[in-house]
C-alpha cells in the first residue's frame, strides 16, 4: 500500500480536497487502483452530529493509524481488489491545537508504512497584496518550517496564488523550503476545479509519483484523462443556465453543501448547462422574517419563485423547518421539480400531511415529540436522549416495489440500488397507506419492506424524496441519478430523456465528449422533442 498524505499551511480552506482528488484521479488516469479518506480532526463521540458553526478539541494516535491502515485496504472499485494507493487528506492548518494528534499520528506512521511507501504534499497560499503587487513567499516558508518542527517534512509543496506564479517566486521556494524546483508546483484560481487535473499533469505530477513510489505506470496519462480534458473544455462553454433553489439553514457557510452542490453541478454538466445554485436561508421563507425584516422575506420568496428547481438537503433541529415546508408546498402546488434529500425527504411527507390528509398537526417526533399524527418517528435502534452515535450510517441497498418509478429508470431500471445513509429518523411506515391513497407512494423501500426511502408524487413533473444521500455518489463523469433527474426536469427534457429508455445515461454522455457535441442533440428541448 502506497499512502499520499496531503495537508495544508497559512490559512483553511486552501484546496486540500481538490489537491487531494485531482491526485487521485491523475493515478486512477494511470492505471492503478485508487481509494482515498478524509479526515476531519475532531475527537468526539459522533463528530457527524456537529452544526457546521461549531468546532471541538482532540486525542490519540495510535488508533488513527490502526484506523488509517484498515480502511485503505476497503475495496472502492466494482472489482472490490485491495486498493494500491490511499490519498489521505488531513484537514485544518498546520498549527491547528486539535489537529497536532493527527500530525503526531502521521509522524509516527511514515517510519511505520517506510519512505518508499509515503510521500507527504503541504498545499500552502502565496498572497499577492494590492499595495505592491508582489507574491510573497513567507507564509509557505513559514509553514513548512512549521510543519517540519512536527516531524514531517514534505516531498511536494502545492502553492496556491490568484495569478500564475513567475520562476523567481518557485525558485526562492524551492531555495528556502529544502526542495527542488521540480517538487514545487503551481495552482492558480482557474475557471473550474476541473482543469486542476490537467495543471498537475503538466508539472510533471506523475513521472514524480512513479519514481518517488516506485510506482508500475508509464509517463504519459491514459485516455481517461484525455476525456477529462474534454470535459473541462466542454465546461468553459456552456450558454444555457439551469437555476436551483437550494432551501437550508447553513448557507452562510457553502461548505456545508458542498457534496450537494458538486452532485448539481455535475448534472448540469451532463446535460450541458451551467448551474445558477442560489442559496436561500430556510428561516427567511418563514412568516416570523416577514414581521421582524421584510426585505429579507420578501428577496428570499424572489429567489424560490424564479429557480427552475428545489432541493431541500439534509440537517437536523427544528430551526427552519417551516420555511422548508413552505417551499415544498410550493414546489408541489406550482409543480416545480422537487428534491427532498434525508430530512427534506421527511419534511415532504410532513407537509403533504398538513396540506393533503389534513392533519393539521402531522410532524416529525424530532421537532414535536408529542404530536397526535406522528409521520416521521425515531428509529427503533435510536436511544433517545443520547445524540452521539446513533444514526443509521453507510452504504444499505433500496429496493424499488414498483416499476412505475421515475427514479427506477433513471437508476438504468434497476431492481435496487445501494446508497449511503445518515440519520436517526425515518417515515412511520404504518401511516404510508394513507399517503399512497392520496398519490404520494413511496416506492423504494430497505430490504425488509420496513424502511421508506424513496416517496415519488403523482402527476407532477418531478417531485422525489430520498432518506439516504446520493450526493455522496456523484462523480463529474457518473452523475448521481436522483440529482440528474431533478436538472433534466428543471430545464424541460425529463421526458424525452425516459422516452430514449436512459440510453444516455451520465456514464456514456461522457463516452466522446467531441468538439462539435451539442445540448440540443443530446437533451433535446421539451418544446422540440
Amino acid at each position: 500500500m502506497k499512502y499520499i498524505l496531503v495537508t495544508g499551511g497559512v490559512i483553511s480552506g486552501i484546496g486540500k480536497g481538490i489537491i487531494a482528488s485531482s491526485i487521485g484521479t491523475i493515478l486512477k488516469s494511470c492505471g492503478l487502483r485508487v481509494t482515498a479518506i478524509k479526515i476531519d480532526p475532531y475527537i468526539n463521540i459522533d463528530a457527524g452530529t456537529f452544526s457546521p458553526y461549531e468546532h471541538v478539541v482532540p486525542h490519540i494516535t495510535d488508533a488513527v493509524q490502526e484506523w488509517v491502515m484498515n480502511q485503505a485496504k476497503v475495496p472502492v472499485d466494482d472489482d472490490r481488489k485491495e486498493p494500491q494507493i490511499c490519498v489521505i487528506e488531513l484537514g485544518g492548518t498546520i498549527g491547528d491545537i486539535e489537529g497536532m494528534p493527527f500530525v503526531e499520528a502521521f509522524r509516527q506512521f511514515q517510519f511505520k508504512a517506510k519512505r518508499e511507501n509515503f510521500c507527504n504534499i503541504h498545499v500552502s497560499l502565496v498572497p499577492q497584496p494590492n499595495a505592491t503587487g508582489e507574491q510573497k513567499t513567507k507564509p509557505t516558508q513559514n509553514s513548512v518550517r512549521a510543519l517540519r518542527g512536527l516531524g514531517l517534512s514534505p516531498d511536494l509543496i502545492v502553492c496556491r496564488s490568484a495569478k500564475p506564479i513567475e520562476m523567481a517566486v518557485k525558485e526562492k521556494i524551492s531555495m528556502f523550503c529544502h526542495v527542488e524546483p521540480e517538487q514545487v508546483i503551481f495552482i492558480h484560481d482557474v475557471s473550474s476545479t476541473y482543469r486542476v487535473p490537467i495543471l498537475l499533469e503538466e508539472q510533471g505530477i506523475i513521472k514524480y509519483f512513479k519514481q518517488r513510489l516506485n510506482l508500475p505506470i508509464d509517463d504519459q496519462p491514459s485516455d481517461l484523462l484525455m476525456k477529462w480534458k474534454k470535459m473541462a473544455d466542454r465546461y468553459e462553454r456552456l450558454l444555457k443556465v439551469c437555476s436551483i433553489a437550494l432551501v437550508g439553514k447553513y448557507t452562510k457557510l457553502s461548505d456545508c453543501y458542498a457534496s450537494v452542490f458538486k452532485a448539481l453541478e455535475h448534472s448540469a454538466l451532463a446535460i450541458n448547462h451551467k448551474l445558477d445554485l442560489m442559496y436561500i436561508d430556510s428561516t427567511e421563507l418563514e412568516r416570523s422574517t416577514e414581521a421582524e425584516n421584510s426585505v429579507k422575506y420578501h428577496q428570499a420568496w424572489h429567489k424560490l419563485c424564479k429557480a427552475d428547481g428545489i432541493l431541500v438537503p439534509g440537517g437536523f433541529g427544528i430551526r427552519g423547518t417551516e420555511g422548508k415546508l413552505q417551499a415544498i408546498s410550493w414546489a408541489r402546488t406550482k409543480k416545480k421539480p422537487f428534491l427532498g434529500v434525508c430530512l427534506g425527504m421527511q419534511l415532504a411527507v410532513v407537509e403533504f400531511a398538513r396540506n393533503c390528509l389534513n392533519w393539521k398537526d402531522a410532524n416529525s417526533t424530532e421537532f414535536d415529540p408529542d404530536t397526535k399524527n406522528p409521520v416521521v418517528i425515531d428509529m427503533p435502534e435510536h436511544n433517545p436522549g443520547d445524540m452521539g452515535g446513533t444514526m443509521r450510517l453507510g452504504k444499505r441497498r433500496t429496493v424499488f416495489k414498483t416499476q412505475n418509478s421515475v427514479l427506477r429508470k433513471l437508476y438504468g431500471d434497476a431492481m435496487f440500488v445501494e446508497e449511503r445513509h445518515r440519520h436517526r429518523y425515518e417515515v412511520n411506515p404504518e401511516l404510508t397507506h394513507c399517503f399512497e391513497e392520496k398519490g404520494l407512494k413511496f416506492v423504494g423501500h430497505d430490504t425488509e419492506g420496513n424502511r421508506m426511502e424513496i416517496i415519488e408524487l403523482e402527476n407532477h413533473p418531478y417531485f422525489v424524496g430520498v432518506q439516504f444521500h446520493p450526493e455522496f455518489s456523484s462523480r463529474p463523469m457518473k452523475p448521481s441519478p436522483a440529482y440528474l433527474g431533478l436538472l433534466l426536469a428543471a430545464t424541460g427534457t425529463l421526458n424525452a430523456y425516459l422516452q430514449r429508455g436512459c440510453k444516455l445515461s451520465p456514464s456514456d454522455s461522457y463516452s466522446d465528449l467531441s468538439d462539435d457535441s451539442s445540448p440540443e442533440k443530446e437533451f433535446p428541448n421539451s418544446e422540440t422533442s
